[in-house]
């Protein structure tokens, strides 16, 4: 296989599973392991930017009403020093609170995350233990709490969910929605505070790697054209995903996805034994 089609199956990979509950890190890990792709710009940190911006962009696409009224919102609450009983005020100081466990967890264990962690059959072990959560998060979820009924409290328990996906194979969306449907919030309202919530932590990253993106300008035009094969098509994908599960998760269950945690897990585990 060419290496752009592998950019670009890498790219639609990301899109998918940085929004389902899935894990976009253990899949982006895992693939190239099952299939032999060892190019060195599809393993790069340039090109896990490049994927992770793509994704960025599809969030802030999708979501560019919503981002829109809370930059307003906050900068006002900040001019004012009030929110009052303005939702999107609200709203706009629940994700700053529940983006603080991820930044932490992100400066802290940083270098774990892309070394240590990145072992297949710790991997395995957490796409497992998750999915099991996870079934359980849909199975014992009361749902009785809609957007409006997210406080402090929830919003950072929430944060610590997404923290947890720092160890490839939790899953981003995965922590924040199971976490925030143990403690009673509704799938759908769930879904859209994970992915918003998701947003300034990945502006972040891409921020803080700002220097290897601009390191692009000096690239050989094959690497160029890889990283925006993939790029793209994260994007792409990653808007579709988003419609789909915001549709989806209004009345679907999530044991599809619990399901083929443990699937995927008991695939990556047999090959590792087959390997030696």
């Amino acid at each position: 296989m060419g290496e752009v089609l592998q950019a670009i199956v890498l790219g639609i990979t990301q899109g998918i599973t940085e929004f389902a509950p899935i894990s976009s890190t253990a899949h982006l890990t895992l693939l190239p392991w099952l299939l032999g792709w060892t190019d060195p710009v599809l393993n790069s940190l340039t090109f896990d930017v490049a994927l992770h911006m793509g994704t960025l962009i599809a969030t802030l696409a999708y979501f560019a009403r919503d981002w829109a009224q809370l930059v307003r919102a906050g900068a006002a609450s900040l001019v004012e020093r009030s929110i009052g009983d303005d939702p999107m005020r609200r709203l706009a100081w629940l994700l700053a609170i529940g983006t603080i466990p991820g930044a932490v967890a992100g400066a802290a264990l940083e270098h774990q995350a892309e070394t240590a962690f990145r072992s297949p059959l710790l991997i395995a072990g957490a796409l497992a233990v998750w999915g099991i959560i996870l079934a359980a998060a849909e199975r014992l979820g009361s749902q009785h709490r809609a957007m409006g009924d997210i406080g402090r409290g929830t919003a950072l328990a929430i944060g610590v969910g997404q923290a947890l996906a720092i160890i490839p194979g939790v899953s981003r969306s995965g922590g924040t929605m199971t976490v925030a449907m143990l403690l009673g919030v509704q799938r759908g309202a769930a879904a859209r505070f994970s992915f918003l919530l998701a947003t300034p932590i990945m502006a972040g990253a891409g921020l803080k790697k700002a220097a290897d993106i601009a390191k692009l300008g000096n690239a050989e035009p094959g690497t160029m054209l890889m990283v925006a094969a993939g790029f793209l098509s994260a994007a792409v994908a990653g808007y579709l995903c988003i419609a789909f599960l915001m549709r989806y998760l209004q009345r679907g269950n999530l044991y599809v996805f619990a399901g083929y945690r443990v699937l995927l897990a008991l695939v990556v585990v047999a090959v590792a034994v087959a390997r030696g």
